[in-house]
């Protein structure tokens, strides 16, 4: 029941209307079909399926964050990880960094068009040692499959017995349409917050 729409995608280009055009939330219509079905026939068969959800974050301002302990990273894997069913976090390229060299990861500086650096590639997310560097934040949210299904189960009840659980009523097959505005949400606040926090430090005197 794989379905990977990475290759169907562009993180840099795809607008927020072309998400929101599927209850999916998938950009892709191909791919937004194929998660439907995905979803009917793990709901038909009592069982629930995970998934993972890009965020992209443009025009993002250069300095937010901080080197060590309220990195832009750590912070956003927070809000991210405080929310149900979440599994893992990514940034950039993400795990897929371990597989290559320095020299290929690297985000090499160039000048930008509108006279300030950019990077050359992004496979840092948009993050460089805790800090925005300007370029568009990418990260990756996995959810779990839902733990709430009706086929039967294998637990054990209060006298330690062995017994068959199976949820009755209505559970979602799939938390990943749903947990895309809360991604969004939980990623505005974040930055946000500290947005907040450099123009609080911006209006300091330099000699505090």
């Amino acid at each position: 029941h794989t379905i990977d729409a990475t290759d169907a995608i562009d993180p840099s280009s795809v607008t927020l209307a072309q998400v929101e055009a599927d209850p999916t939330r998938c950009p892709s219509p191909e791919h937004a079909a194929r998660i439907v079905e995905a979803i009917e026939r793990a709901r038909r068969d009592g069982d629930s399926l995970g998934g993972i959800v890009t965020c992209v974050a443009r025009n993002v301002p250069a300095g937010l964050g901080e080197p060590v302990f309220d990195k832009l990273t750590a912070d956003l894997a927070k809000a991210m990880m405080s929310l149900p069913a979440t599994r893992g976090v990514e940034f950039g390229t993400g795990f897929a960094a371990t597989r290559l060299t320095g020299r290929e990861h690297n985000d090499s500086f160039v000048p930008g068009p509108d006279g300030r650096p950019r990077t050359a590639t992004n496979h840092s997310g948009g993050i460089q040692g805790g800090i925005s560097n300007g370029e568009d934040i990418v990260f990756r949210v996995a959810f779990k499959p839902t733990a709430t299904i009706s086929s039967p189960q294998q637990t054990v009840n209060r006298a330690n017995e062995p017994v068959e659980l199976a949820a009755k009523g209505r559970h979602d097959p799939c938390v990943l349409p749903r947990a895309v505005p809360i991604v969004e949400a939980g990623a505005l606040l974040v930055l946000a917050d500290h947005w907040l926090r450099q123009r609080a430090i911006d209006v300091l005197p330099n000699d505090h």
